[in-house]
């Protein structure tokens, strides 16, 4: 549990902090990242969440629409960030009241996705392990740290916006430990746990189809694109069956 803490927490930290480092970054390449992170995201999230969520009979029924209140709260979410891990980082103001609505979206959405690590039983009984969550969680959240950061540096002081970047980092690692404590203190059950993760489910589904879609607005074929999609569905492959 401490290692993946601090796996989530410095990868976004690091990613945040490269954006000074990188001040003339591409914007091109970074969509390239997105692409390879999005269609991860979503092979990760048909591969392991929806077969674990479904797996119960009992619960089944419902838990489609636990994944569709997921995808529309994402809508919501991404509202609040402008969209601003999509690659959305330009033509952003950076107001009061702009920066704490990006700061809810991205922080919220980063919570809730904490808690597909928690150690909890899997509804299905063969629950896998959480290590290609936890890439996916990293590949999605640390573009989202750069991106921050690209769009709050050049208004706001640095303490400032390394101050937002902290919280952000925390924001994972806080809600994996939230959802493990209050599940071993049986303040949640494991009815509560499996609505979380329906939920996120349909945030990753709305997260990795919008890249999806935005990475080629005039429906064009770009090679590049679909090799690095192809490629991330086989590395989503070999963590989910092979590691």
């Amino acid at each position: 549990m401490i290692g993946k803490f601090l796996i989530l927490f410095f990868s976004a930290l690091i990613a945040g902090l490269l954006a000074y480092a990188v001040p003339k970054w591409k914007e091109k390449s970074f969509k390239l990242i997105l692409v390879f992170a999005g269609s991860y995201l979503f092979s990760i999230t048909v591969l392991h969440i929806l077969p674990e969520l479904f797996a119960n009979r009992d619960s089944a029924y419902y838990m489609g629409l636990y994944v569709l209140i997921g995808f529309l709260l994402q809508q919501v979410l991404e509202f609040l960030s402008s969209g601003i891990e999509h690659g959305h980082i330009h033509h952003h103001g950076t107001g009061k009241n702009t920066v704490w609505m990006v700061m809810i979206g991205l922080s919220l959405h980063a919570f809730l996705e904490g808690t597909l690590l928690s150690q909890q039983p899997s509804l299905s009984g063969h629950h896998h392990g959480t290590e290609s969550l936890l890439l996916g969680i990293i590949m999605h959240k640390a573009p989202a740290a750069f991106a921050l950061v690209a769009v709050l540096m050049n208004n706001l002081k640095r303490n400032m916006v390394l101050l937002l970047l902290l919280i952000f980092a925390l924001a994972s690692p806080m809600g994996m430990l939230s959802s493990q404590f209050l599940f071993a203190k049986n303040i949640m059950g494991a009815e509560t746990i499996d609505i979380l993760f329906g939920l996120v489910a349909g945030g990753f589904l709305h997260i990795s189809t919008t890249i999806f879609f935005e990475s080629s607005p005039h429906h064009k074929f770009h090679l590049n694109r679909l090799l690095l999609s192809i490629l991330a569905a086989l590395l989503a492959i070999a963590t989910e069956y092979l590691i």
